[in-house]
């Protein structure tokens, strides 16, 4: 005897045991794709395969789900660099470098570079959310350039800057080419190509940064 037809599943059990890790990762798609506000978390449960009652055992709502796509997806990368800062042995320059290289490859190349855009268009509808970003990511960024800053100055490789509103300078280019490729990027005739944006910003920056020459030895001592 044939054995009973079993039903279709609904969509979510298939998935049923689904970690904390696939509801992000859908949460993270749908915020890039919708932004905050039109985000439902009953698209992020079927994007992530399971029931939107599975996704309340880890998350208590959108804002706590948005802060665990931020702290699973940043956070690991501005520790790195972090990390990147303390052990590295090389020239201040070259630091700065591997660290602008660095986020491209792991942030701005990627999905997670459409969070800066979500938070800098819904701050003004959701100003815990970027109070939680401002703190979490955006004050260590800054005080990690900081410390290369002061890095480079103590070594004398630097020459003295005003280094509390230049690391403000410094990053608002590289936030600037993340939110590019999530907005405008679609309308440009000649597509912007991010490794030669990157050249020309590590050419401007450790140029304005380095010593010059004892302005080439007073012009060499005023030509004799």
């Amino acid at each position: 005897m044939n054995a009973p037809e079993k039903k279709p599943q609904p969509r979510w059990a298939r998935r049923k045991d689904a970690r904390p890790e696939e509801i992000i990762a859908a949460a993270l798609d749908l915020f890039v794709e919708r932004g905050f506000a039109a985000t439902r978390l009953d698209d992020v449960a079927a994007r992530a395969g399971v029931s939107k009652g599975t996704l309340y055992l880890y998350f208590e709502n959108k804002e706590d789900l948005f802060k665990a796509v931020v702290r699973g997806n940043v956070l690991p990368v501005l520790e790195h660099g972090e990390e990147l800062v303390e052990q590295f042995s090389g020239s201040s320059a070259d630091l700065v470098q591997q660290l602008v290289r660095g986020w491209w490859e792991l942030t701005g190349s990627t999905k997670i570079a459409g969070i800066p855009k979500l938070i800098i268009a819904e701050a003004g509808n959701f100003p815990d959310l970027a109070k939680f970003y401002y703190d979490e990511v955006i004050q260590r960024a800054l005080s990690m350039f900081r410390r290369v800053l002061a890095r480079g100055t103590d070594a004398g490789e630097f020459r003295a800057v005003d280094a509390d509103h230049l690391v403000h300078v410094a990053l608002a280019p590289l936030v600037m080419l993340a939110v590019w490729r999530h907005s405008f990027a679609c309308c440009e005739q000649e597509e912007l190509q991010p490794e030669r944006y990157l050249d020309a910003y590590l050419d401007m920056v450790l140029h304005s940064l380095s010593k010059p020459q004892a302005q080439e030895k007073k012009h060499v001592r005023k030509k004799s």
